[in-house]
Order: C-alpha cells, then structure tokens, then sequence
C-alpha cells in the first residue's frame, strides 16, 4: 500500500498548485475526487459480488449434502417397508396355511361418524333456556301475522 502522510500530502497540494494553477485546481480537485468515489463504489461492488458468489458455493454444497441424506433416509425406509412386507407376508402365510388354527383378530370396522344434532337448521344458543326464561327473553320467533293478533289493540265496547 501507498503510505500517505500529511507531509505528503502537503507537498502534493503544493506541487499540483504550481503545475495546474489556482483557477483550474477546485475544477480538478472535483473530478478526482468523483473518480475516487466511483473507483471505491466499483471495489465494494466487486467485494459484494466475490462474498454473494462464496455464499451461493455454501449453499450449493449445503443443499447437496441434504439432497444426500434425503436419499439415504428415503432409502433406508424403503428397504425396512421391504422387510417389513416380507415379515408380514410370513407371517401371514403362516396363519393361514392349511391345518393352523390361529386366525386374524381383524378390528370391528368403525360405524360411520354421524354428529348427534340430528336438525342443523335449528340455531342453538349459547345462553341456557332457564335463563333466558328467568330474564323474559324470547325462546321462539312469531310470525308477522302472529305478531299483528298479539299486539291489536282490543277494541272496548
């Protein structure tokens, strides 16, 4: 690396001075300081492109070590249903060869779940009738029909 000291620096200020001038220095001085901020930008883009490409390796090699233990765990449970459909196969062959008295205990099939509230139409609340009667809640709608005949007026005589 270049090692920079004020010293140097100075002495750079100085001789720039002499050569370009003092008219066209600030001209200068702004356009490099613009390529040395794009020479920057492009360093830090080139780092960030160099850390994105060693992390995607990292997973390349993540994602190839689980495809393989996948294949080993797939495998594997393949080969024990293997022995296990021949352990059954025996076994079965077994009790249901000729002259065995020994059969199957089959389970019972299950009956049908049939959910007990029979009429699903009918809206059930969750506030219990007593109360509801306790308190002169309504428990059942009336008709608009039924509604007029409750509430005419009875006419006096």
């Amino acid at each position: 690396m270049i090692d920079l000291g004020i010293s140097k620096l100075v002495m750079i200020g100085a001789v720039a001075l002499i050569v370009i001038g003092p008219e066209k220095l600030p001209r200068v001085a702004r356009t490099v300081g613009t390529l040395l901020g794009k020479a920057q930008r492009y360093v830090s883009e080139v780092k960030a492109e160099v850390s994105r490409s060693m992390e995607l390796d990292e997973l390349k090699k993540m994602k190839d070590s689980v495809e393989s233990v996948a294949k080993d765990v797939s495998q594997s449970m393949q080969t024990s249903a293997a022995d296990f459909e021949k352990t059954w196969a025996d076994a079965t062959q077994v009790a249901d060869g000729p002259g065995s008295d020994y059969q199957l205990a089959l389970p019972e099939p299950v009956p049908e779940y049939r959910h007990p509230k029979k009429n699903w139409r009918l809206k059930q609340g969750a506030t219990p009738h007593w109360f509801k009667a306790r308190t002169g809640v309504r428990t059942k709608a009336l008709s608009g029909a039924a509604r007029v005949a409750r509430f005419r007026p009875t006419q006096f005589d």
